[in-house]
């Protein structure tokens, strides 16, 4: 048993049970191994769902940097599409990335900053734009997964439409970009909150 092997059992019982029921007792019983021995690799709860959060993010983080050559609106736009995608991989993906510091990805953090920065966006502007559209995503999927889990989402009145969980995304996505396009345009005299 290493590492990963726990991680990657521990992401499969998060899909079986959700992020409430995740313990270190049945990831425990799971491996068939005593709980103890986790503790080898994991020294809290904390540290095994921080890492659970880092592999859950492996398909976003290893999806292609932007390149010189790339429109920044279109970028902009994809890699909030593979974010969303990402956090929709996991059972409560979204939830176990809420609150998670990506450590691990600070040098693709910054390249992308300075793809944004060199195509001509603010640099607060930039900041603020990927801050912005990160949180907007996950709360996004944060309702989206909710409301699958939910035991009555599908009882809504008749005229109550049901959401459209990829359209609300585009929708605000696209508002975010827009606003973005909008500072980008004109001199930035005015500072970010």
């Amino acid at each position: 048993m290493n590492r990963e092997t726990v991680v990657t059992e521990a992401l499969d019982l998060l899909d079986d049970v959700g992020l409430d029921t995740v313990s270190t007792r049945r990831l425990a019983k799971r491996l068939g191994v005593e709980q103890p021995s986790l503790y080898y690799h994991f020294k809290t709860k904390k540290d095994l769902l921080a890492a659970m959060a880092e592999a859950a993010m492996a398909p976003h983080a290893h999806a292609a940097l932007p390149g010189d050559e790339d429109d920044w609106r279109s970028w902009f736009l994809d890699n909030s599409r593979s974010f969303r995608r990402t956090l929709l991989m996991r059972r409560d993906g979204a939830r176990l990335h809420a609150g998670s510091t990506p450590t691990g990805d600070l040098y693709r953090i910054r390249r992308k900053m300075a793809f944004l920065i060199s195509s001509g966006v603010p640099e607060r502007r930039a900041q603020m734009g990927m801050l912005a559209a990160s949180r907007f995503t996950v709360g996004c999927v944060l309702e989206e997964q909710a409301e699958a889990d939910a035991p009555d989402s599908a009882n809504l009145p008749d005229d109550v439409p049901a959401l459209d969980h990829e359209e609300a995304f585009e929708a605000g996505l696209a508002l975010i970009l827009g606003g973005l396009e909008q500072h980008t345009a004109a001199p930035d005299t005015a500072t970010c909150p």
